[in-house]
């Protein structure tokens, strides 16, 4: 049994036989996205086109039952992880924080951690390629910007969040389609091309 640091345990709420009903709350709200996220890596990993994984959230093992061949019984997420994707593109590293709002009008800098600025920042300053991939639920649109315009944006902007208008000119829109479903690519080609 998996157990959230708030102690709750995770819960599917059944709507009918084949459908199942999810809670978007700020904990598990990007899902969707992360899911699109991975599809999509898989796609390019099977092209060889890249190597990026979902990174795993670290979990702190409090029960084990020996009897049954050292079966984990009971563990929390200890902490989130840095960033949700990392890997590898043409040999340069690549992370990636994907975050969604529900929000309309910005995109609150409150749902990036100080742990996950401080990272991608060090990513950047090693050579990496490091962005955000920020979905507007109720826009329907995702975007992709370099998280060192994210970054900029909090040390020099007075503003906690920032405008819905403003993604198109830190980023670019990313169009969904069938396979992959988020086609981000390209994007950190032209990046990873004028660096």
């Amino acid at each position: 049994m998996i157990k959230y640091s708030n102690g709750k345990k995770y819960q599917k709420q059944k709507i009918s036989s084949n459908k199942v009903a999810f809670s978007f709350s700020s904990s598990n709200r990007g899902m969707a996205l992360e899911e699109d996220i991975i599809q999509s890596n898989e796609y390019y990993l099977h092209r060889n086109m890249a190597l990026i994984y979902k990174r795993p959230t670290p979990i702190q093992v409090v029960k084990v039952d020996y009897e049954k061949g050292a079966k984990i019984t009971e563990a929390y997420f200890s902490e989130k992880s840095a960033t949700d994707f990392n890997g590898v593109y043409k040999g340069r590293y690549v992370d990636i924080e994907a975050k969604s709002t529900h929000n309309k009008t910005s995109f609150p800098l409150s749902n990036i951690t100080s742990k996950q600025f401080d990272h991608l920042e060090q990513v950047i300053n090693q050579g990496g390629l490091a962005f955000f991939i920020v979905e507007f639920v109720k826009h329907q649109k995702t975007f992709i910007v370099e998280a060192k315009k994210v970054i900029e944006f909090r040390k020099n902007e007075e503003r906690k969040s920032i405008p819905f208008a403003q993604f198109e000119e830190l980023g670019k829109e990313i169009k969904r389609g069938f396979s992959p479903r988020l086609d981000y690519l390209p994007f950190i080609e032209e990046i990873n091309r004028n660096s």
